[in-house]
């Protein structure tokens, strides 16, 4: 960070001779400094806690040694500032002291002196001097001049030195007056500097006091403009004074507001919970930072105060940001690690086909991250990406194959649609066996084609089972053979359905419930024909009994067939 240009520019004005007069360049250049300095700290400042949240090491600038460079060199023109302001205060007030003896000495010749030769003698001794008298205070400068002015004019008059002038003299006088006053005119409307127009206004009010007397009948009129002209170059000196201090009292009053403002962002900022919160302040600071920046000066000593209490408010700010970004670290560590322990489970998930356990998980897994707080600005957009990518890599997967499988399913519906127009208008062989073998192809072909979209399986599947139904019972079968054909139409429904395997499962688990229930059953009546074999006059009874039995055996062997033709799924 470069500062050379401030440093160079502060001691050209030091190193100039007469530094009075430069004053406001020297604090202009001051706040221009500070400004700057204040912004590359700012910037050293963000720079350093970027670089603590990245991990990576800063080096801070040195502004210290910077900032006494520059003001040792200010401290040095303002010494010879305030040396050269009380030299001339104190030169003014001895000028001041010299002019009015020299107003008392030429009162006392205008009263006293009756010669005019030693009159005039006098008054161009005392001229003289007047001449070489150097400035006096600005706040009695008019006054002086007035109250000599107009002595001078009595002196004048009184020992009617015009009479002693010749006729080209007063009219050149005339002239000259008038060209004076013209220059004055001008000056009013003249775009010079207000040091540079005060100081031509006193370059030519001495001329005008170096020129001698005119006609005694313009001379009222000559000095009638000639004092207007002045004053109106004094209201356009006092008019500036006055638009400056209102220009500079407004600035502070921007800058007060600047400060309530900031003011109110920190007191907000006491409620940031997140480094995004934080974020979001530190624009606002820096907002009102650079607006700061675009408000012109103040007063001296009001500008000062405002200054430091700003440069105040803008550091509590950014220390309260640091430290929070200190222990929010910690936090940060830790979530990112436990961000890292749910990506692998995401990565180990993305690859699996069970589409509804692995969502559930996954949702389950989301959820879970949600939980998590903030990894910090450093991890939180690479693990968040990571995990995403993950889940983006299952879900896109889930996605394709429910699209390839509803592609699937289109064409199954359409195949079984084909095939049970076909049984519609299928003619059964006459013979039982060919009949039944044409059926169980049907059966067969359309357990074989597969599922069908969800909103059309109940359809498809009544639609099915109602003609095979028909054709079953065109057939004319002994009860056996009805049962078995029964129970193979059953399963063939069942393998047909879409939900297959909960329906075999649940009727292989039916069976087996009823074969224990009935194997319960012929325990309890084989228990009971022991007591009908001791018992006289039971012989009817345990014959009953036994043939229960032999129902319940014989139902046993039908089931374990029909256990036997379910299809192991």
């Amino acid at each position: 960070m470069d500062f050379t240009n401030f440093f160079e520019r502060l001691k050209d004005l030091t190193e100039q001779e007469d530094v009075i007069g430069i004053g406001k360049d020297a604090a202009a250049l001051k706040m221009e400094f500070e400004d700057a300095l204040l912004e590359a700290e700012r910037v050293d400042q963000v720079a350093y806690l970027t670089a603590q949240e990245e991990g990576i090491t800063h080096e801070k600038f040195d502004f210290k040694s910077k900032k006494d460079e520059f003001y040792v060199t200010y401290k040095q023109f303002s010494e010879k500032r305030k040396n050269q302001l009380e030299l001339k205060k104190a030169l003014e007030s001895e000028n001041l002291r010299l002019k009015k003896g020299l107003i008392n000495r030429l009162k006392e010749v205008i009263e006293n002196e009756e010669k005019i030769s030693s009159a005039f003698n006098s008054y161009k001794e005392i001229h003289e001097t007047w001449k070489k008298i150097g400035e006096i205070p600005r706040d009695v400068r008019d006054e002086i001049q007035k109250e000599y002015s107009r002595l001078l004019e009595i002196f004048f008059y009184n020992i009617k030195i015009y009479k002693e002038l010749k006729e080209n003299d007063v009219k050149r006088n005339f002239k000259l007056k008038q060209d004076l006053i013209f220059k004055l005119k001008n000056l009013r409307n003249s775009t010079l500097l207000l040091r540079d127009l005060e100081a031509t206004l006193r370059i030519l009010q001495d001329e005008w006091e170096e020129i001698g007397p005119v006609p005694n009948d313009d001379w009222e009129e000559v000095k009638k403009s000639y004092w207007e002209a002045v004053r109106s170059v004094y209201e356009k000196i006092n008019l500036h004074y006055e638009e400056q201090r209102s220009v500079l009292a407004e600035n502070i009053s921007r800058k007060r507001n600047l400060i309530i403002q900031i003011e109110e962002f920190i007191s907000e900022s006491s409620e940031n919970k997140t480094s995004k919160d934080w974020d979001i302040s530190s624009k606002k600071v820096i907002a009102i930072q650079e607006e700061w920046k675009k408000v012109g000066f103040g007063t001296k000593k009001e500008n000062e105060e405002v200054w430091k209490i700003f440069r105040s408010k803008c550091d509590n700010f950014f220390n309260a940001k640091k430290q929070f970004s200190q222990g929010a670290e910690e936090i940060y560590k830790a979530n990112a690690e436990e961000k890292r322990k749910i990506i692998q489970e995401v990565e180990a998930l993305k690859t699996s086909v069970d589409w509804k356990y692995t969502t559930e998980k996954i949702i389950q897994i989301q959820k879970k991250w949600k939980s998590i707080g903030s990894a910090g600005p450093k991890w939180e957009n690479k693990l968040w990406n990571s995990f995403r990518a993950d889940c983006d890599a299952f879900f896109l997967a889930k996605e394709k194959h429910y699209h390839d499988k509803d592609a699937v399913l289109e064409v199954n519906l359409l195949a079984k649609k084909s095939l049970i127009e076909s049984l519609a208008v299928l003619i059964l062989s006459e013979d039982k066996h060919d009949a039944l073998a044409q059926l169980k192809d049907f059966s067969t072909r359309f357990t074989e084609i597969g599922h069908v979209p969800r909103k059309e399986q109940d359809t498809i599947y009544r639609n099915f089972n109602s003609l095979m139904d028909e054709k079953y019972n065109s057939i004319k079968l002994d009860d056996s053979e009805r049962e078995k054909i029964n129970y193979q139409s059953r399963i063939s429904s069942l393998l047909a359905s879409p939900d297959r395997s909960k329906l075999l499962i649940r009727e292989r688990s039916d069976l087996r419930k009823e074969v224990e229930q009935l194997t319960k059953e012929i325990a309890l009546l084989e228990n009971n024909l022991g007591f009908f074999a001791k018992s006289k006059g039971a012989d009817q009874l345990r014959v009953d009994v036994e043939k229960k039995v032999r129902n319940a055996q014989t139902k046993i062997t039908n089931i374990k067939k029909k256990l036997s033709m379910l299809p192991n799924e």
